[in-house]
């Protein structure tokens, strides 16, 4: 497993599963089926703890799991997580 934190371009179907991404100028299409993570808040993936000056709890975030091919045929597995205000998206994890 390696920790990431970069933006990522996922596309997603009508139903917002992933089917396709795009990481550090590759592209993989989702290859096996997507499954939807338990609700996660920023920083999940650190073991950070909150700054006690924060009055609310951080919005929680849209989070998958996938395995995704590249065009060469090398396969990932991807954690992503996607702004609950916009249409970022995150990749958190990958797993080879």
């Amino acid at each position: 497993m390696t920790r990431v934190d970069e933006s990522v371009m996922v596309w997603v179907s009508a139903e917002g599963v992933p089917q396709r991404l795009v990481w550090r100028a590759r592209r993989y299409r989702v290859s096996d089926v997507p499954t939807r993570l338990s609700p996660t808040y920023p920083g999940w993936q650190t073991d950070a703890v909150f700054d006690p000056a924060i009055t609310h709890p951080p919005e929680p975030r849209e989070s998958w799991r996938f395995q995704g091919t590249g065009e060469g045929g090398e396969s990932l597995v991807f954690d992503v997580s996607r702004d609950p205000w916009g249409e970022r998206w995150r990749l958190l994890r990958t797993y080879e």
